[in-house]
């Protein structure tokens, strides 16, 4: 950030322990997301890393975000009340308590986890509500949400509130992983996070936010709206000023705090820990596969292709060997520099152990697919392999594809049966390409990172890719 090293448990750990050390009275707690898509230090050993490291920060309260979905809502509840697991074995699971007050059982209508915990700071009551988007079941995989529903955010949190204010509790905090954003340091808040506080309780004081990796600092409707970033970047500073009468907020405010390097020695307690982990998964993230002439990157061009998404989906094409690929741009985390490439960065780029579906799709089903990459929230645009095509911005959405040809020229037949490759995230319609819960004749193949250390082993070293004009937007005239 700014040019500067930043983040790191290491270096996060020290500069939580600094503030501790000026405010007895702290408490931590986090907005979700802390596992999931992470780098192969904590991925490889199912997340426990993560989990152990907050347990030793001693945090107080934490909730879900959409990636504690990852792997289905049983290994959720492993990870934050203790279990077995095939590769690690026992598990103690977190120390501190987990709220979410939006998520219930599909049959039983009950909370998978505590709604709120109330925490008593000075013999003063503070209740902790937790929420996490409803958007989770379209950015996860269907079949790991199959078992709950997703209620709506604000009406969880005012029914948690109300139970708060019978039991006396007057300071409220809500854990909502939700996103929102601000224009600048001292800008207008948006987004759906800003939203959420208009419509709940105004007891409610603070509001955690999550999910867009912003920053945030801003009161809306009266309640303290806060979100710093993400990955240990930064932290967000909460103080709050509790009337011992009436046990109400009744001033608060808050800094976001970047965690640069400069000037701060890392903890060595976390860094000892993490050295720990990083011993155990060496043999496997530090193999080298390959050489890269040059940085591939996910950034894409204003037509919406990807250098790494074209190298990504042809890796997956040449696994199931199918006429084309389609990849979803959010299984993308990172880029690949330069040089020797290892196990390790490719994992970072691909950290949800997806497996690979063939199916078949008729041609007027792929342009479907390609159509619902406009959906009325979001633009996603899918990475490519075997095939070309256009679309247009001007025409409306669901018709916005214009021409498809696959990779030698030949138009797409509506009517023709095609073999396509994606990761069992998609094959199970997520993202809202429900088109592919239709494709037929499915086979199931290796897992989306062993595609792609395979086919960069194989590829001529050392290896390049590039944008290549398969996916064009174009001005055309009906």
């Amino acid at each position: 950030m700014a040019g500067k090293p930043v983040g790191r448990a290491d270096y996060l750990a020290a500069y939580l322990k600094r503030r501790e050390a000026e405010n007895k009275n702290t408490l931590l707690v986090h907005a979700g997301d802390m596992v999931g898509a992470s780098a192969p230090v904590s991925a490889l050993l199912q997340d426990e890393p993560t989990i152990e490291i907050l347990n030793r920060l001693g945090f107080d309260v934490g909730t879900v975000g959409n990636h504690e979905f990852d792997e289905g809502v049983d290994e959720l509840l492993r990870l934050v009340q203790g279990g077995y697991h095939e590769k690690t074995g026992w598990f103690e699971g977190a120390t501190f308590p987990y709220v979410c007050a939006n998520v219930v059982d599909r049959d039983t209508g009950k909370p998978i986890l505590p709604s709120y915990v109330i925490k008593r700071v000075n013999g003063m009551p503070i209740g902790f509500v937790g929420v996490v988007t409803t958007e989770t079941p379209r950015i996860v995989m269907p079949s790991a949400v199959a078992t709950v529903r997703f209620l709506d955010e604000a009406e969880a949190i005012n029914r948690a509130a109300a139970e708060l204010k019978e039991k006396g509790v007057r300071a409220i905090v809500v854990l909502a992983h939700v996103p929102g954003a601000q224009l600048g340091v001292t800008g207008e808040p948006y987004g759906e996070v800003v939203e959420l506080a208009r419509k709940i309780d105004d007891e409610v004081d603070v509001i955690f936010a999550g999910h867009s990796h912003a920053y945030l600092n801003a009161v809306v409707d009266g309640k303290l709206i806060v979100q710093a970033y993400a990955y240990g970047t930064a932290f967000a500073d909460v103080d709050l000023a509790i009337d011992p009468r009436t046990k109400d907020v009744v001033a608060k405010r808050a800094e976001i705090v970047t965690t640069f390097h400069e000037g701060m020695a890392p903890d060595p307690e976390i860094r000892r820990m993490i050295e720990e982990y990083e011993e155990r998964v060496a043999p496997i993230v530090n193999r080298v596969v390959g050489t890269a002439t040059h940085a591939i990157t996910r950034e894409q061009n204003e037509s919406g292709e990807s250098a790494l998404g074209n190298l990504i989906a042809d890796a997956q094409r040449q696994a199931m060997q199918t006429d084309f690929a389609f990849l979803n741009p959010g299984g993308i985390r990172a880029d690949l520099d330069a040089g020797d490439v290892t196990w390790g960065e490719l994992y970072t780029i691909q950290p949800f152990n997806n497996t690979l579906v063939r199916m078949t799709l008729t041609g007027e089903q792929i342009r479907r697919l390609l159509n619902q990459q406009w959906q009325e929230n979001a633009v996603r645009m899918l990475q490519v392999s075997g095939l070309r095509y256009t679309w247009d911005a001007a025409r409306p959405v669901g018709d916005r594809v214009v021409d498809i040809f696959r990779a030698d020229g030949t138009p797409l037949d509506p009517q023709g049966r095609y073999t396509v490759t994606v990761n069992s995230f998609l094959a199970e319609g997520g993202d809202g390409f429900t088109v592919l819960r239709d494709g037929t004749d499915r086979v199931y193949g290796p897992e989306d990172i062993e595609a792609l250390v395979t086919y960069i082993e194989r590829l001529p070293q050392p290896f390049s890719a590039a944008i290549e004009g398969r996916i064009q937007r174009v001005n055309s005239r009906r």
